[in-house]
């Protein structure tokens, strides 16, 4: 074979846009299986009309419709209430990869990358070469409707069919049309997506109409709207040289010092003046755009030689115990659960989150099997539901290490449901996907000390429940008897059957005088009594 030369092989370099990409490597998206990928479709733009409802203060109203277009082929409608877009942003909302309002931003939001509501565009055109189609109203009064694709090759929208039209109702519209995509009613399919997000966002009211037309309800369990979580700046102790210098030369700040208080969490004048102190070669009077890497290292081993105060979490605006409590009535009406927050905990490099978890017994949890009951482990992450890849999961990994029997719950054969929700300004996903927590030893511990103390409130009412069928079994089996030991005892003694037929049954009702008697209602109460003596 002849050699060839570095400049006939350089002849093939070009440049790709983030667009070729993902259009190349989809299944990074989440489009990697039919059923799989049709739920990403309405995850992506259910996320955003939750993410953009919140922001404006409006509690979310979100219709889903998907109609069978032919086989694997499917048009997929989401409609809400929100504020909508502005005509000159609808391009890049919806039609840019890697832009928004997002990204750039470290704030606890569903979404983190800016790509979803673009790759389901991407989406489209690859399967069916058809635009998405937009109907937009801001609230003003007015509106617009047009159709929109992405230029692949510059990452750029093509927008077509501009129409601006009076009296369109405020919020968002997009429909369009998906192949290689199935519609399946199952534990991985969209009823139950939206069935999940329904149980973690109680002050969304959610309508889907499925491929048969049949139409679902889900709605809000609580009309107050949730706390708006407040941008938050970084903490010292999760920067890497490169950050520091990023963040420096694009400062206005005059000095070092004052840039570091102004841009960093828990940096104060007190901590700056301990700073000067360790990284002495440092000159904190310059101005920030002349910080060098050697001057950015020398900081960050300072700050990793400083105690610092743990980031702040108010920043954090997790469901909330009694928010879960009223979802999980309103889709389980279970028996009895137990709600648990737990106190703010910290990832490396000191990025706060914080975990809740809830076990519910009995009504409509768990899943059905043939054998009876199973349990299902529900993931959250920032609200949102995760429903593939859970092998992978913190949650799912944390949830395999507890001891379930050590709390009389069986969830191979007890109706149980297990919902975790993880809470941050930075959820580490495995993948761009976001279906997948990654298994950090600090989410794992967190999560399974959440567990634990959950199936701890649930474990003495299902211990009461079962005592009483014990006690109860015990009594009914004893008074089988008890009818033919009095004909046997009078045919004895002599004595009148009837008489020594309810002495059997006094003595034995005073050896088990709760069985038979014991409701769910009583066993409830004590269970709730001592949750709240243990808290």
């Amino acid at each position: 074979m002849a050699e060839r030369k570095a400049e006939e092989i350089f002849t093939a370099f070009k440049e790709h846009s983030i667009a070729e990409f993902f259009k190349k490597n989809r299944q990074m998206l989440g489009y990697s299986g039919k059923v799989r990928s049709l739920v990403t479709i309405v995850h992506e733009y259910a996320t955003n009309s939750f993410d953009a409802c919140e922001e404006a203060g409006i509690l979310p109203s979100v219709k889903v419709k998907v109609t069978e277009k032919g086989e694997d082929r499917y048009i997929v409608s989401v409609t809400d209430n929100g504020p909508g877009i502005p005509k000159t942003f609808v391009g890049k909302a919806l039609a840019t990869i890697l832009a928004g309002t997002k990204f750039h931003r470290y704030v606890q939001q569903r979404g983190q990358q800016g790509i979803g509501a673009a790759g389901c565009t991407l989406f489209s055109q690859m399967t069916t070469g058809k635009q998405i189609a937009v109907k937009c109203s801001t609230g003003t009064g007015k509106g617009y409707t047009c159709k929109i694709s992405i230029d692949t090759v510059k990452n750029k929208p093509v927008i077509s069919d501009m129409v601006d039209t009076p009296d369109v109702p405020r919020g968002l519209e997009v429909e369009g049309e998906f192949a290689d995509v199935k519609y399946e009613n199952s534990d991985h399919g969209i009823l139950e997506y939206l069935k999940r997000t329904a149980l973690s966002n109680p002050h969304a009211e959610i309508s889907f109409i499925d491929p048969q037309g049949q139409e679902h309800k889900f709605p809000r369990s609580v009309e107050k709207m949730p706390e708006r979580p407040e941008p938050a700046k970084p903490h010292p102790l999760g920067l890497y040289v490169n950050d520091l210098l990023e963040y420096a030369h694009s400062s206005p700040e005059r000095k070092i010092g004052s840039f570091l208080q102004e841009n960093f969490a828990r940096v104060s004048a007190a901590k700056v003046a301990e700073l000067r102190e360790i990284a002495k070669q440092v000159d904190f009077d310059k101005e920030p755009k002349q910080l060098s890497w050697d001057d950015a290292e020398a900081l960050i081993k300072a700050f990793k030689a400083v105690k610092w105060i743990a980031p702040e979490s108010t920043h954090i605006k997790p469901i909330g115990e009694e928010q879960i409590r009223l979802a999980m009535k309103n889709i389980f009406e279970p028996e009895f659960m137990n709600v648990v927050e737990r106190k703010t905990a910290l990832l490396k490099g000191g990025i706060p989150f914080i975990v809740e978890a809830a076990v519910s017994y009995g009504g409509f949890s768990g899943r059905k099997t043939d054998d009876g009951y199973s349990a299902t482990v529900m993931r959250f992450a920032n609200r949102v539901p995760l429903l593939f890849d859970s092998g992978t999961c913190a949650i799912t990994i944390a949830a395999k290490n507890v001891e379930w029997r050590r709390y009389n719950l069986d969830i191979e054969k007890m109706p149980i449901s297990i919902f975790v929700n993880v809470s941050s300004v930075h959820i580490p996903y495995t993948g761009v996907g976001k279906e997948s927590i990654a298994q950090e030893e600090e989410i794992i511990e967190e999560i399974r000390l959440a567990l634990m103390e959950a199936a701890r409130g649930v474990q003495k009412y299902v211990s009461g429940k079962l005592k009483a069928h014990h006690e109860a079994t015990r009594y009914n089996t004893i008074m089988r008897y008890a009818k033919q030991l009095s004909l046997d005892l009078s045919s004895i003694t002599g004595k009148d059957q009837k008489s020594l037929e309810t002495s059997i049954q006094k003595l034995v009702a005073s050896k088990i005088p709760q069985a038979g008697i014991k409701d769910d209602e009583k066993v409830e109460d004590e269970a709730a009594a001592e949750a709240e003596e243990t808290d």
